[in-house]
């Protein structure tokens, strides 16, 4: 069976290279069975890396110590859950799983494009079997996943602890998918470039795939700021480690990149712009494989050092060379007679959203990098932590959300100032009256102050622009007021869907500020019987609890809570021992609720006494980030759902080019 694997993947190299030379001779030549042969080639390819990635979760599933990998990241008393997550929990699985989903991509983007954009989707899906090159050389020459074991253990390793948990689960696969689905995008941009087809075809054709990299991006973040939360025991879910900022700058300019992408649409401008911002995701994504893999930088969430540092920078440099280099080369091409008419449109706060998107990466990147460079150059590794980013992102911060509510309610090519005055006035009232209750209510820090003012201030626009659609809708045709915001979505779907989307940003920034602002912490040594108190709730210690199963030892902390004098809860935190991997974890207890999350972790404990040391955490407002993402994936969700309207006007755009084509008696293949 390793050997079946290792095979296949070498089948799976071979057919990548065959599918691109195939490509290039039907294109050169004008052979259109080659470029068929080219496509059936990648769904070959596709299921060879299947049956490598099958012999793989066998061998796993079945504790085959054999295998060097299974050995390592796996044993026989590893629940079956964890024995399937096992996959990605290690250096060679995890580039087969990402292998597998770039191959599982390629096939369907080879299927949608088999009768439809016939004259960039060879050179598309070249670029993308050129990717997978790269992986796949590394998986059959460098890191080979279903290498063998001289002696064959007994029992396995085990996977890390901090990985035996239900959001690493579905944390990396959902982040994988983000990073790989962007590969779609920038290779129809890639394309664009290569064939001069630069209008927005690419753009139409991928804008799903643009929209669902982005969801699996902002799921992939959210758990993992989840299992950070949960699993390592510190009481924050987010701490600019440089592996989190490697997965949160491509979510950056993605985003902005689908905000600029509607200018293009609109008003025919900003293709450079475009397209360098699909190339910056796309290396952005290669970047946190690199940051994950090289070694070059230490992070908890990072693999072990090893030989894949260098191979990654070259191909990550290769592609940005190749990729500069045909950018500059249609740069000429690209221009567009269309200019900004005026600051006060929807396109000039489309512009400045991205270029305080852009800055936000910027300085994450800057500031994820820096240690590493000054380390090179002055031998001395200079520690970038927390208050850099925080003090450099905050106002840009304040700024993108400020641009959030501006954008929906001011019109294209320009707003006179009336009609902002009358656009504005009802959100920038309840924005300053939030301000003011705040301020009321005791809060005095600045920022808290501006960040919840402005949130309501972007709710505010977010009902202007649902009241007045539903508004309009109602007098065109007679319909209950619920039935009619049903139909406005439903018929404006990508629009609205972006609105809701913005609602769930807005809750997971107030969740961000509320719990970065007036987080309590209270550490208590404490006896059974004894009690402590953190904000309003008494803390009621009871005792220990020892169990044990074949795979884990567990000493739990067992603890009563009370609010107002009644039991709210009854909270068990505990310390865990694995056996077979030798290590220790946490495993914590939260009591949540929309004010504040209540979080107590089993920092220590004496058998003899059975006393405890337990340090807790009293966090405003953490269910927000948590909702907010929810609905920022219904939000997603919405906007995707395919559209009738949307349908029709890219049938509409094919029929045009055909009767262009026709009238300057040029065959045309993009609808064949």
């Amino acid at each position: 069976m390793p050997l079946l694997g290792q095979l296949a993947l070498a089948l799976a190299l071979i057919l990548a290279i065959y599918s691109i030379a195939a490509n290039i001779y039907g294109l050169r030549g004008g052979h259109r069975d080659s470029i068929v042969s080219a496509r059936h080639a990648l769904w070959a390819m596709c299921a060879m890396v299947t049956v490598a990635v099958g012999v793989m979760w066998n061998a796993l599933l079945h504790s085959d110590f054999t295998i060097h990998y299974v050995a390592s990241y796996s044993s026989t008393t590893l629940p079956t859950v964890y024995k399937i997550t096992a996959l990605w929990g290690g250096q060679e699985g995890s580039l087969l799983f990402w292998t597998w989903l770039l191959s599982i991509f390629t096939a369907i983007v080879a299927y949608q494009n088999r009768r439809k954009n016939l004259e960039i989707a060879p050179y598309a899906l070249s670029v993308m079997a050129g990717v997978a090159i790269f992986f796949l050389a590394m998986l059959n020459f460098v890191t080979r996943p279903f290498v063998l074991m001289a002696h064959v253990p007994l029992q396995g390793t085990d996977l890390n602890p901090l990985l035996q948990n239900y959001w690493m689960a579905i944390h990396p696969p959902s982040l994988y998918t983000g990073y790989v689905s962007a590969t779609v995008p920038f290779a129809f941009g890639a394309a664009a470039l290569i064939t001069r087809k630069l209008d927005d075809t690419w753009i139409r054709t991928t804008r799903r795939w643009a929209i669902f990299s982005w969801f699996f991006l902002t799921l992939g973040n959210l758990f993992g700021a989840r299992w950070a939360y949960e699993v390592l025991g510190w009481g924050g879910y987010w701490a600019w480690d440089p592996v989190e900022n490697a997965a949160f700058m491509p979510w950056l300019v993605m985003t902005a990149y689908l905000h600029s992408v509607m200018i293009q649409e609109r008003k025919d401008m900003l293709k450079v712009w475009n397209l360098a911002l699909i190339g910056m995701v796309f290396g952005l994504t290669l970047f946190g494989t690199f940051i994950t893999r090289s070694g070059v930088i230490s992070s908890v969430h990072s693999f072990t050092q090893s030989g894949l540092g260098p191979y990654f920078l070259s191909f990550l440099i290769g592609v940005a060379v190749l990729y500069a280099i045909l950018l500059i080369w249609r740069v000429n091409d690209l221009r567009s007679p269309a200019e900004f008419e005026s600051y006060l449109s929807r396109e000039a706060a489309f512009l400045f959203n991205n270029l305080a998107l852009i800055g936000i990466a910027f300085a994450v990147f800057w500031g994820t990098l820096f240690p590493v460079l000054s380390e090179a150059v002055r031998g001395v590794k200079i520690t970038v932590g927390p208050p850099f980013f925080n003090e450099v992102n905050a106002p840009l911060a304040l700024a993108l959300i400020f641009l959030m509510g501006v954008g929906p309610l001011i019109a294209w090519r320009r707003t006179t100032p009336r009609n902002l005055l009358r656009n504005f006035i009802a959100p920038a009232i309840l924005g300053v009256a939030t301000g003011l209750f705040a301020f009321a209510a005791g809060l005095r820090e600045w920022y808290v102050l501006a960040a919840f003012s402005l949130a309501a201030f972007v709710l505010g626009t977010i009902i202007v622009e649902f009241r007045r659609g539903v508004t309009a809708r109602r007098h065109m045709v007679s319909e209950p007021p619920v039935r009619a915001l049903a139909n406005l979505v439903a018929k404006n779907n990508r629009r609205y869907g972006g609105y809701v989307i913005h609602i769930g940003v807005i809750f997971a920034f107030v969740g961000i500020v509320g719990s970065s602002f007036f987080k309590t912490e209270v550490k208590r040594n404490v006896k059974p019987g004894q009690s402590f108190t953190i904000g309003a709730y008494q803390l009621h210690y009871l005792g220990l609890d020892p169990t044990e199963t074949a795979h884990v030892e567990t000493i739990r902390a067992r603890v009563e809570v009370f609010k107002n004098g009644h039991e709210v809860a009854a909270m068990a935190p505990a310390k865990l021992f694995y056996k077979a991997a030798q290590q220790p974890a946490t495993d914590v207890a939260i009591r949540t609720t929309p004010v504040a999350d209540l979080y107590l972790v089993l920092a220590g404990y004496d058998d003899a006494s059975g006393s405890a040391t337990l340090q807790v955490f009293l966090t405003p407002l953490v269910f927000w980030i948590w909702l907010g993402g929810l609905v920022m994936a219904i939000g997603t969700v919405i906007a995707m759902w395919p559209n009738v309207r949307e349908r029709a006007a890219i049938a509409a755009a094919v029929r045009g080019r055909v009767e262009n084509a026709e009238l300057a008696g040029e065959p045309f293949a993009g609808g064949q």
